[in-house]
């Protein structure tokens, strides 16, 4: 019998976390068909038909709040893909938010505005574990204010030919977290 194993949803999401099994289409890393761990990713071999125009961005997103919940904001920064060079900085005043709010906010902001950009391809890098293993698939979503954004930031990241979301520490995402608390003294 050539039958495989059926897994269960949350054995699946073990699985996936640890770049074991391949994602389906619109489900954390697109770049990849096996990952080798959850933050590192084997690049998508480029096939000599791919357009010379399209842009690929890196995008670091930070939220801000003072308290939780407080006064919060949102920040975004994209960098031209692999390099150090910033092609645009957003920021925005959320009113009274969580912290987990802020950091959804922030991603919606900087995907909108990659999308703007023409962007086809983007890697999300964000220092909130939890935000990034929600989007990936690894963690649920349970609060429903939470599962709204949530369904925005797949909605968005659908109208992307290839993207990947990764954690980084709070000092690689230095910049957004910069621009999200300009936005939150009124700086920008």
């Amino acid at each position: 019998m050539n039958s495989k194993p059926k897994l269960s949803a949350a054995a699946l999401r073990v699985l996936r976390s640890v770049g074991q099994v391949p994602l389906p289409l619109g489900e954390g890393d697109q770049e990849t068909a096996a990952a080798p761990g959850p933050d590192r990713v084997r690049p998508k071999a480029r096939t000599p038909d791919a357009s010379a125009s399209a842009l690929a961005v890196d995008l670091y997103c930070d939220g801000a709040s003072r308290g939780n919940p407080g006064p919060a904001s949102a920040g975004a920064v994209l960098y031209e893909s692999g390099t150090a060079k910033i092609i645009a900085r957003h920021g925005k005043r959320l009113g009274r938010a969580t912290n987990n709010v802020a950091e959804y906010e922030a991603m919606i902001l900087g995907l909108q505005e990659a999308l703007k950009m023409g962007a086809t391809s983007v890697a999300v890098h964000a220092d909130s574990e939890l935000v990034i293993k929600q989007v990936k698939g690894v963690y649920r979503v349970k609060h429903p204010e939470m599962q709204e954004r949530h369904r925005e930031v797949q909605a968005l990241l659908a109208k992307f030919k290839t993207w990947r979301a990764v954690h980084v520490p709070r000092e690689k995402n230095a910049e957004a977290d910069r621009v999200a608390n300009q936005a939150l003294d009124g700086e920008l």
